[in-house]
């Protein structure tokens, strides 16, 4: 039985590129398992000729329109005689790749009638579209490395998407140089990268307990991985996170490294470089982590990391060398900028959590500031803790215009390691803003990221469910499927048509329920993200996941430690700062404005809190409605359903605890006893949210999901009730030893919404350095004052303000001269207010939290370029 024909056609020096070659196989296996209905009778099956032609240009095409940068293309379908023919032009191979495997898409969703009157143009809005995947565990990877199967099924997936880098990281999971977590090493396969691949001549560098043959088979799969990347057109990128090859005295590692020592390891470590580049020439780039917790200390590091890329640049073929932002300076730039390299800086984009779309306005004053502690050695971790401390958790001060290096962003997985994450919304924004300064893009650490990480792998226990009919294997990836969809798709092109994802969801969940669980999705997969970029209670992925999170408590009363090093005080919820202090006030911030009764235009903790219990709403009626035509005995719908309710009681557990940490702050500052009893009443019904998800995780999920040895990295979520008690139990104790009837007078300002300002803000495409830029606000409204904020691009800085004058049509200001003669871009917002209304700020975020609320203007002199 035959559903589908296809035949594609073209010059061989098209046809025989290897990602062109790729996708049609893959249009050729669609076509077999297309949605046409199958027939014996030859003449009645659909027949497809394909013809690529090229290259994509405007001048071979006759039209201004065509885009001319890389990975583009245009298609276009025509039927003459009952026969279709889809012609498709591209300006290289990932564009006829990328044309192709749209084509098999379509075909596989909708059979014949998918291509009828199809014609498309696409090109990149994202030049850099990259998933990374690390190994943690020997026992828990192990079985992923070397599946060749795995790889395929992985692969093709990425390729699909449009992705077009994938790093590999080794070594990410330990921290050298300080905290407790790296003087405890155990799991240390593969960490210390070079001598589980190779043997290097003129050394006798070893693993210990791996042997020749083992070391063999590593790099045979890691030469597979890389050659099978590049046939799918997707560059790859190996990750070389950490050069420690021991971790002192109280460590024991599973694998000890012998034959080195300080005199010879960084000759051993650039020989080995090296020779692992000749030895796999599909290797396109080196991922390196050059601050101290990659192993190599701050003082004079230079000269290490000088040697390393010296040895990649004799290689003699072209390298990116991607070095991970923190601490990163001129210097270490300096040493990058060797024939046949390309150095780029890669930023978090939140600290290492995924949180909202745009980059956050400011940074945590904590990152500001240089670092000081008992025992620090300045050899060690000078440049990250001292001057360049403002580099740990944003783009810093990267973003200049005259910059010798480019920038990517890197989105860390704190915030949702586990649980479904897919809102087309945020997809597009983070594609739309991963541009930002003149980036060339961004790489999302994968679902999963340090499961079994340092030491706490189990063989088999990668895959998170104890039900037989969930568990996926070492095809774990597939659950998340749908995420990598949004996120590939959506880098390429923020404005794709939702028929894009939402193959994916049909194939999943069916046609009848794909618009609903489409939306419970979305609203649910801004729960995460939000509450990390407003509870900015560490920084550290390894210290706080809201997704199972360590309570912090409420109560003055009670000590927490947990957090105590990312947390100043009071460490309570209080004390926390948000992640973008400009942009949204914390719990003690509101407080005090409330109680003074008069606000600033930031988003408050209520506001967060009524969004949580909005999409917590919205959810639960979209997984209502969907319920009633899911398949309820599939194992991704069971997987999807469970994970939605666990999200919906999070969200609520969250918005009760934003809501009952103002109340007692609230009550802490004025001693209104009501207050404190709303608080504890509040925290009990969130305390119950929090319960609930155990009782739908029972019999689902492990009982020790560890994604490492600390408090946050394992467990379950009814571990986590304990502490809460205790919070709660603090709470009730205070509320027992007060007067119960002392009411005050002046009741706090509560601001749960806020008005919407008809309003816009103006200003030229681009300015002149040195010399003023007119700013306008566009608005009908009478406002009783507007201001506008405004900094570089440069998170190193502060905001600065001007008045903005009431002028015919709205209001106006200037950032002067001496401020624009500068080599960053300029950003800027404005903060409005009216008679009888608080301020609020222009732009203003959206409902679905997914824009850039502030403006980015690029001097004429980089647009010029």
């Amino acid at each position: 039985m035959v559903r589908c024909s296809v035949e594609v056609r073209g010059e061989p020096a098209i046809t025989g590129l290897p990602a062109v070659s790729w996708a049609t196989e893959r249009l050729i296996d669609a076509a077999l398992a297309s949605a046409a209905p199958p027939t014996d009778d030859p003449a009645a099956v659909p027949f497809i000729e394909i013809q690529l032609v090229g290259p994509l240009s405007a001048a071979a095409h006759g039209d201004g329109n065509v885009p001319v940068q890389a990975e583009s293309y245009s298609a276009s379908t025509t039927t003459h005689e009952g026969r279709r023919r889809i012609t498709v032009a591209a300006t290289d191979e990932r564009g006829y790749a990328y044309a192709l495997s749209e084509i098999a898409d379509r075909l596989r969703a909708d059979g014949y009638a998918g291509l009828e009157d199809w014609h498309e143009t696409e090109s990149p809005a994202v030049p850099v579209r990259a998933i990374q995947r690390n190994f943690s565990s020997v026992h828990e990877d192990s079985p992923w490395f070397h599946d060749r199967a795995f790889w395929s099924a992985y692969l093709d997936h990425l390729a699909a998407q449009r992705f077009n880098r994938f790093q590999l990281a080794f070594g990410m999971q330990y921290n050298y140089g300080t905290g407790w977590e790296s003087r405890t090493a155990t799991d240390n396969y593969l960490v210390f990268t070079y001598p589980f691949l190779l043997d290097v001549p003129g050394f006798q560098v070893r693993a210990e307990g791996v042997t020749d043959a083992e070391r063999d088979r590593n790099l045979e799969s890691l030469a597979f991985i890389a050659r099978e990347t590049r046939r799918r057109g997707i560059s790859f990128q190996l990750g070389l996170w950490n050069h420690a090859y021991e971790f002192g005295h109280e460590s024991r590692e599973w694998y000890p490294i012998s034959g080195l020592d300080a005199d010879t390891h960084a000759d051993y470590c650039a020989t080995a470089l090296g020779a692992l580049l000749r030895a796999i020439p599909e290797i396109d780039g080196i991922t390196f982590r050059v601050h101290h917790e990659g192993g190599i200390h701050e003082g004079g590091r230079e000269v290490f990391w000088g040697k390393l890329f010296d040895a990649a640049s004799k290689v003699g073929r072209p390298l990116e060398i991607d070095m991970h932002a923190k601490g990163v300076d001129d210097v270490l730039v300096a040493a990058a900028r060797k024939p046949n390299l390309r150095p780029v800086i890669s930023a978090k984009h939140l600290a290492e959590h995924m949180g909202l779309a745009y980059h956050q306005a400011s940074i945590r004053p904590r990152e500001q500031t240089p670092l000081r502690f008992a025992g620090q050695d300045t050899a060690v971790t000078g440049v990250t803790d001292g001057a360049r401390r403002f580099t740990r958790y944003g783009y810093a001060d990267y973003l200049s215009e005259d910059r010798p290096t480019d920038v990517i962003f890197r989105m860390w997985p704190g915030t949702q390691k586990l649980l479904l994450w897919g809102d087309p919304a945020l997809a597009s924004g983070y594609g739309r803003y991963a541009t930002l300064g003149g980036s060339r893009g961004l790489e999302f650490c994968e679902p999963l990221t340090f499961k079994g990480r340092r030491g706490s792998g189990e063989p088999g226990r990668r895959d998170p469910y104890v039900r037989d009919d969930l568990r996926l294997g070492v095809s774990d990836w597939k659950k998340y499927r749908y995420a990598y969809v949004l996120w590939g798709r959506l880098m390429y092109n923020p404005d794709a048509d939702s028929t894009v994802w939402r193959r994916a969801l049909r194939e999943d969940y069916g046609d009848e329920a794909t618009v609903d669980i489409e939306a419970a999705l979305a609203s649910l997969s801004r729960v995460l993200p939000l509450v990390a970029h407003v509870h900015g209670v560490s920084a550290a992925n390894n210290f706080y996941t809201p997704e199972l999170y360590v309570d912090l408590p409420i109560s003055q009363q009670i000590k927490c430690m947990h957090y105590a090093w990312d947390t100043l005080d009071p460490r309570t919820w209080e004390g926390v700062s948000t992640f973008d202090p400009t942009l949204f006030a914390g719990i003690g911030e509101y407080a005090d404005a409330a109680v003074d009764g008069v606000l600033d235009g930031r988003y408050t903790p209520l506001e967060v809190a009524s969004w949580l219990v909005g999409m917590a709403d919205d959810g639960q009626r979209r997984l209502d409605a969907a319920l009633a035509s899911l398949q309820l005995d599939d194992p991704q719908v069971v997987r999807t359903v469970v994970d939605l309710r666990i999200v919906i009681q999070l969200a609520r557990f969250f918005a009760g605890k934003f809501r009952s940490a103002v109340e007692y702050a609230l009550y802490r500052r004025t001693g209104d006893a009501a207050l404190l009893q709303a608080s504890v009443d509040i925290l009990a019904e969130a305390h119950q949210s929090y319960a609930n998800i155990g009782e739908i995780a029972d019999g689902v999920y492990q009982d020790d999901i560890a994604f490492g040895v600390g408090l946050s990295d394992r467990g379950a979520w009814a571990d986590r009730l304990g502490p809460m008690k205790e919070d709660l139990d603090a709470l009730r104790a205070e509320l027992a030893s007060i007067d119960s009837t002392f009411t005050t007078a002046q009741q706090p300002v509560r601001r749960t919404e806020r008005w919407t300002a008809d309003a816009e803000l103006e200003a030229a495409d681009a300015y002149d350095r040195a010399a003023p830029l007119a700013v306008r606000l566009r608005t009908s409204d009478i406002l009783e004052s507007a201001v506008l904020h405004f900094r570089h691009l440069n998170q190193g800085e502060t905001w600065q303000s001007a008045v903005m004058e009431r002028v015919e049509g709205g209001y106006a200001a200037e950032i002067p001269a001496e401020y624009t003669d500068a080599e960053y871009p300029l950003t800027f917002f404005a903060e409005v207010s009216r008679r009888g209304d608080h301020p609020v700020f222009v732009p203003a975020l959206v409902s679905t939290l997914s824009n850039q609320p502030y403006l980015v203007r690029y001097s004429s002199t980089w647009r010029s370029r």
